[in-house]
């Protein structure tokens, strides 16, 4: 197993299970520093987390929340947010309660030091990662990288087709795949859209002559781009009455790839309300130095590049 996963990747495998099974094999991970995780129960008045442990209780005091949390760096909701959540963490030792019952003593900012160290420093721009999103805002996604280590995937990385918010894309809690987009002073920013293939990729699955389920991403005075998949999107001739945000069923015309377009015909509309789906990736390797988007054959290049 992995030492860093998002949390909640590791909370219900056979070997974390295995470690928070009794006391003796707690005490084990403690010696051999396994990074284990549980879930939190209870944050007290004191803002310190309280772990889940089944068979007894775990702590993790406010000081080793999160990574920042001591000096001020980071507000507290960076721990008060995993309350019914997994948290990572280290177990540091063992003390007893008021009650003279056996208490953990646990470090969720040790196992993310651990994590910074040992895993987030190695990465290079263009390695591809695994993520869990954690919280959606206008903006973008934020996203854990590892131990709760969080990420950002600016809005207008997430997909090649414009959306209006990150929860048109992803759910919270949806396990992702993600590029490294840049590291700036130890801070990560990634990117999505390239795992999710290239124009002639998505143009692959339609035919001209089928009529197919679309969203209408903008209207314009010469035409309403309509979404065919999260990294394509055609032109469909104007009609009165559509908005924004609407599904549609559209009629293809033409697909022009030479020209990067895909010609469409506006048949219905109707409201659409997102349920978003796990993204489905083209890109299958670990890492990558440049994507070209557009066709060989096309005029227009769009290319990212992460070397």
């Amino acid at each position: 197993m992995t030492d860093y996963l998002p949390e909640g990747r590791r909370i219900d495998t056979y070997e974390n299970l295995e470690s928070i099974s009794c006391l003796k094999s707690l005490s084990e991970a403690m010696r051999d520093r396994k990074i284990l995780e549980a879930r939190a129960t209870v944050c007290d008045q004191n803002h310190n987390l309280i772990v889940d442990l089944g068979f007894m209780k775990g702590i993790i005091k406010r000081e080793d929340g999160a990574i920042g949390i001591r000096e001020g760096k980071v507000r507290d909701i960076a721990v008060i947010s995993r309350v019914n959540r997994p948290v990572c963490f280290v177990v540091k030792g063992f003390t007893k309660d008021k009650e003279g019952n056996n208490v953990a003593l646990l470090s969720r900012e040790e196992a993310q030091l651990r994590c910074q160290r040992e895993y987030i420093t190695t990465l290079n721009t263009g390695d591809i990662i695994d993520a869990k999103v954690t919280h959606l805002e206008n903006f973008g996604a934020f996203v854990d990288i590892g131990c709760g280590i969080p990420a950002l995937i600016p809005i207008d990385a997430i997909s090649v087709s414009r959306i209006e918010h990150p929860r048109e894309r992803f759910t919270v809690g949806m396990d992702i795949k993600a590029v490294v987009k840049s590291i700036i002073d130890g801070r990560i920013s990634l990117s999505h859209k390239e795992l999710l293939g290239t124009w002639e990729e998505n143009a692959r699955k339609f035919t001209p002559g089928e009529t197919v389920a679309g969203i209408i991403r903008s209207v314009e005075s010469y035409g309403a781009f309509v979404e065919l998949a999260p990294n394509l999107a055609g032109l469909a001739e104007s009609k009165e009455g559509i908005k924004v945000g609407e599904q549609a069923s559209v009629f293809i015309k033409n697909i022009i790839p030479e020209r990067m377009k895909i010609k469409l015909i506006i048949i219905d509309t109707f409201k659409y309300n997102y349920n978003p789906k796990p993204p489905e990736y083209f890109y299958k390797g670990k890492h990558m130095d440049t994507f070209l988007y557009s066709p060989e054959i096309s005029d227009k290049r769009v290319i990212s590049t992460f070397i």
